[in-house]
């Protein structure tokens, strides 16, 4: 399956095989007929823009999850490296902001008959990326060389743990 990605977010020591992101898709909101030009693609988006999808497209949403704190401890490691970092703000404050936007995402998601969604726990990839590269081909009904999407899986490169 083609990716859409502009190749403009470039690889990184926190992402060095790179971003493989669309930077168009975070004008979504205010233009969410950018979103046709995605048709048959895999496009990156975050959970907070997934909001902005709109009707008229059958969506297939694989949905990420990992461990709120290792995102965030992920999260705070980038900015540090970016220089980005802000001071003085909680965890605590990032972690409730992302745990409410977590549940409208998924409010969201299971309530549009136009969305699908498999739900894939990050750490199950690690353990049997394999199995979860065959639930991706079940899921999106197309025909993906799994044994390439398994090769994919880099342990090395998890590095944020809880």
């Amino acid at each position: 399956m083609p990716i859409l990605s502009d190749g403009e977010r470039l690889a990184d020591v926190d992402n060095p095989r790179g971003y493989l992101e669309w930077e168009r898709i975070k004008q979504l909101p205010k233009d969410p007929a950018c979103i046709a030009e995605a048709e048959g693609k895999a496009v990156k988006v975050i959970s907070l823009l997934l909001l902005s999808l709109p009707e008229g497209h059958e969506y297939r949403v694989i949905f990420m999850q990992r461990p709120l704190a290792e995102v965030l401890a992920s999260q705070d490691v980038m900015l540090h490296h970016r220089g980005t970092a802000k001071p003085g703000v909680g965890n605590s404050v990032i972690a409730a902001a992302f745990e409410k936007n977590l549940r409208a995402v998924n409010a969201w998601l299971d309530s549009k008959s136009y969305v699908k969604t498999l739900r894939v726990q990050y750490h199950d990839v690690l353990r049997d990326a394999e199995d979860i590269g065959q639930k991706l081909t079940q899921f999106v009904g197309v025909s993906l060389d799994v044994e390439a999407m398994t090769r994919q899986v880099d342990a090395t490169l998890y590095r944020n743990r809880s």
